[in-house]
């Protein structure tokens, strides 16, 4: 799974976005968390098309972590319910715009109904071509090396076989290139379990903007640093 070239221009393949602040902003405006958390998809939304529109054709958003189960019951299902809806009710407009949803993670926590609406989401979006949106739900970066360590036992593999290019296509979606560069709002400096293994070389690009107030302005600001970037990937 290496780091592909960028294009021409300079635009990043594949970008990777942690959603960080919906609960402070919610905060800040009087508005409960749930509402905070609502406003964060719209945001995702309106960000996720803008990139796809700059030619990124991998976008992946830290939706939900496996550490983020110990939130408040409350807000965890308010969480799973915006989601169940977006990939139920939403993804009829995704879709129209011909942007394929895939959803990466471990699953195991997830509920019946929600887990059908994944598969309903990536199955009607399967053939879109302009742009592909994946949702990290339930998703935990070492969990991740852990499955794929896992599969790979299972498979009978013998230990001096085990090769990186053999973990990296045991991962959750092997096809989907690393990001080039990760943008994490917010404050915060750190990339909290989120694709540990593919982040290796990412660019990474920190705002203190909450989520919510992160603007399509503030992408192409990213965009355009990111295009003054000589990547050497060590060489």
């Amino acid at each position: 799974m290496a780091n592909k070239p960028f294009n021409e221009d300079n635009v990043p393949d594949h970008i990777g976005l942690i959603l960080d602040g919906n609960r402070r902003w919610a905060k800040e405006h009087n508005l409960t968390v749930a509402e905070g958390h609502r406003e964060g998809y719209q945001n995702l939304k309106t960000i996720a098309q803008a990139a796809i529109k700059h030619g990124v054709r991998y976008v992946s958003a830290y939706v939900f972590s496996t550490e983020n189960w110990n939130r408040e019951k409350q807000e965890v299902r308010d969480i799973m319910k915006l989601l169940k809806w977006v990939l139920s009710h939403e993804i009829k407009k995704i879709h129209k715009d011909n942007i394929r949803v895939r959803v990466v993670g471990s699953k195991l926590k997830l509920g019946a109904a929600l887990l059908t609406a994944i598969h309903d989401a990536e199955k009607l979006t399967e053939n879109n071509t302009r742009g592909t949106l994946l949702l990290c739900l339930d998703y935990g970066g070492q969990q991740e090396i852990v499955d794929a360590t896992k599969k790979i036992i299972s498979s009978g593999v013998p230990a001096e076989e085990v090769t990186q290019e053999l973990i990296a296509a045991n991962l959750y979606a092997p096809d989907v290139p690393p990001p080039d560069l990760i943008i994490r709002t917010s404050g915060e400096q750190r990339l909290s379990n989120f694709l540990t293994w593919q982040s290796s070389y990412s660019e990474l690009m920190f705002t203190k903007k909450k989520w919510p107030d992160f603007k399509e302005k503030d992408l192409n600001t990213a965009l355009k640093k990111f295009k003054n970037i000589k990547r050497r990937f060590g060489k």
